[in-house]
């Protein structure tokens, strides 16, 4: 959604712009053009593959912007820009889930489509949990609890319960034993419509593992604290749990809870929405990256 990104934040001449999920920086070259000259462009990724990617890309097509591109994860905003000496911010993008690269390199384990050891880390240099160490260890409570919460899974306790049944067996280990799982789990009649079996099995893994809703609110609620008057905040969520935490940070910080007998407000609203309603992918985008389709816009103005 770059065009809609971009009419959104209205990147101008000399402001500094924050794209907390770098990626492979296509959001972050096309906001530096118009941030130019005298503008900065920072850029928060996890990923060191991301980062290196990104840098090469951005000094080859902006060369000359200046730009302070730093790992970490936006839950450790307040930190990052004290790194990068900033005072403020004037638009700072989210764009959730897992980027194409990281999608396309089958080691890091976050395809159902190529089998690869189960990890699914963000950041495969921490020393976390991985997301083969969540499904060999957790109860199946906790795995039931998993799959229906952050994958909206159907046949949660039933895929719960065919994963504890196997690990006592061996250990789970790789993408495609988990899809084997799954696939023994669900019914077969269900396995033949709406789209591949282990997709939301593996997207609760990931959010999971990373931690990402609880991440999601904190770099939101920073992000607030850290806007310029008149600067703009942009969320693209591909879940709805990861839109409704945008919907209601925004809601929270441009709500007047003045009672309407009281003459003069005695709550100030600190951001004003820019869409009441989460903006979509056109036809265009969907055909060309079907990724897109579930993908939501919401943003907001701080007063």
């Amino acid at each position: 959604m770059l065009e809609e990104v971009l009419a959104t934040l209205d990147p101008r001449e000399g402001e500094v712009v924050c794209d907390c999920t770098l990626g492979g920086a296509g959001h972050t070259v096309r906001m530096a053009e118009r941030i130019a000259p005298g503008g900065l462009s920072i850029g928060i990724d996890q990923d060191d593959a991301a980062l290196a990617a990104a840098t090469e890309r951005f000094e080859r097509e902006v060369p000359g912007v200046e730009h302070i591109f730093l790992k970490g994860n936006f839950d450790e905003m307040d930190d990052l820009l004290v790194q990068a000496e900033v005072p403020g911010v004037d638009c700072f993008l989210f764009d959730l889930g897992v980027s194409s690269p990281q999608l396309d390199v089958p080691e890091r384990g976050f395809s159902y489509n190529e089998d690869a050891p189960l990890d699914m880390r963000m950041d495969p240099g921490k020393d976390t949990p991985t997301a083969a160490e969540v499904i060999n260890t957790a109860t199946v409570a906790d795995l039931t609890r998993i799959l229906r919460v952050y994958g909206d899974e159907k046949f949660a306790p039933r895929i719960a319960a065919e994963i504890v049944r196997r690990r006592a067996e061996k250990p789970i280990e790789t993408t495609f034993e988990l899809v084997d799982v799954v696939k023994a789990a669900i019914p077969a009649a269900r396995r033949r419509h709406g789209g591949h079996p282990a997709r939301k099995t593996f997207q609760a893994l990931r959010i999971e593992v990373n931690h990402e809703l609880d991440a999601l609110e904190t770099g939101l609620r920073a992000a607030v604290r850290w806007t310029n008057p008149g600067g703009r905040i942009c969320v693209i969520s591909y879940h709805s749990l990861e839109d409704r935490i945008a919907k209601h940070v925004f809601a929270e910080y441009s709500r007047d809870d003045t009672p309407p007998d009281i003459p003069v407000s005695t709550y100030v609203p600190i951001l004003e929405l820019i869409n009441r309603k989460p903006l979509v992918a056109d036809e265009g985008e969907v055909a060309r990256n079907p990724r897109a389709r579930s993908a939501l816009l919401r943003a907001a103005r701080k007063l």
